[in-house]
This record gives C-alpha cells, structure tokens and sequence, in this order.
C-alpha cells in the first residue's frame, strides 16, 4: 500500500490511518480476516472523517457501503454527473468486504481445526491482491479528491491577522532553510520576503509549520 503511504505523508491529519496499514500488510498471509477487518476499519474512519469536516451526519454504526456513499455525496459527486455510478461501484466494494470478513473470521463462534483450514484455503493470493487494491485505490481516491477540493487552508481559516515579529520561530525556520537574498548592497531574509511579497502564502506557511510542530 505504498501508493497510500506516500499520500497521508502528504496530508499529515490522515497519518493515524498509517496504524490500519500496518495491520493489514502484516497479517497478509498469516490472518487475513484480519488484514480484512483493518481494511474496513480504514474506509469507515475515512468515510466518517469526511462526513464530519463536511458536516455530513452519520450513525457510527453505519454500514460500511452507505458511509462511503455518504462521502462521496459530501465531497460533492452530483447526481447528474458518472460520478454517482462509480461511488456506489467503490461503495459496494466496501459492502462486500464486511461480508467477507464474516465469512473468513475465525474468532467470532469459534470454529473447529477443519473449519480453520478450510477457511484459510478459501483465499487465494489473487483474491487477496485485488482486495487490498480495491481497499487502496477508494482510500487514495477519497482523501485525494478531498483535499484537492477542500484543502486544509479552508478549514482552518481565520480571520486573525499575522504580525511578522509574532512568528519568530517560523521566520527563523525559513531563515535558516532559504537563507537571505541579496539585492545589490541590500540583502533580505527569506521570512521578509515571504511576508511582504505574499502575505497569503506566508500566513498558509506558517499554519502549515504550525500544525507539524503540533
């Protein structure tokens, strides 16, 4: 699941999804039940995240399949569009898997030694291939198109305005990384520039830089 590993690197708020990741390609080959309950466990935290930024309500016992149709209705797929058909393809998938997971769980009633075999010879590695590319490509798919549709900026804008000798930690980060330009006889630091040729830029820097100190 490097694809996906790669993308909430990219979007630090999705990093806690990096714990169902290591579930599920840990437990590949020796409990798949596993890597498919985790697999579902990743989509629903997803769906339900962007619900909640979107203020989309939802039941947290819902199905998987509506809470990624809920999703995909938040992040805007129209009815009018060919979106809708692929949310509720991608949707079933989700669906598909918690039956999956009821038919491979070995802990839910307890099965005998024959049981056990059986059900781990029922998957092949083919099958399990295809499951956790589907489980990759809606989790890619949704946070991708999330956050290029409502990117972080949005969320946490605020109408407070920056004072440049407020943000002396931040002015010293890009101090210290671009260094200071020079113009003739004159030089400015990176931070000066930065702040007085795109105030935008600089507020949505120094958010960013806030929040990975966090």
């Amino acid at each position: 699941m490097e694809k996906l590993k790669k993308i909430i690197e990219q979007h630090s708020r999705w990093q806690p999804l990096d714990e169902y990741i290591q579930r599920i390609e840990a437990y590949l080959k020796s409990d798949f039940s596993i890597s498919i309950e985790n697999s579902k466990s990743l989509l629903e935290s997803i769906a339900k995240e962007i619900c909640k930024e979107r203020g989309q309500s939802f039941e947290e016992e819902e199905s998987s399949s509506k809470l990624l149709k809920l999703a995909f209705g938040a992040i805007g797929i129209q009815a009018s569009s060919i979106g809708p058909q692929i949310a509720v393809a991608l949707s079933n998938i989700g669906h598909h898997m918690g039956e999956l997971r009821n038919e491979v769980g070995k802990v839910s009633h307890g099965r005998t030694m024959e049981d056990l075999k059986a059900k781990k010879d029922s998957i092949d590695d083919m099958t399990r291939e295809f499951l956790i590319f589907s489980t990759e490509i809606i989790a890619c798919f949704l946070i991708q198109f999330f956050e290029w549709k409502y990117p972080l900026t949005e969320v946490i804008e605020t109408d407070e305005k920056l004072v440049y000798d407020n943000c002396a930690d931040f002015n010293e980060y890009l101090d210290e990384t671009y260094g200071d330009f020079a113009i003739g006889i004159l030089s400015y630091s990176a931070s000066e520039i930065l702040f007085n040729v795109d105030k935008q830029a600089y507020e949505t820097e120094y958010r960013e830089f806030n929040r990975d100190q966090e």
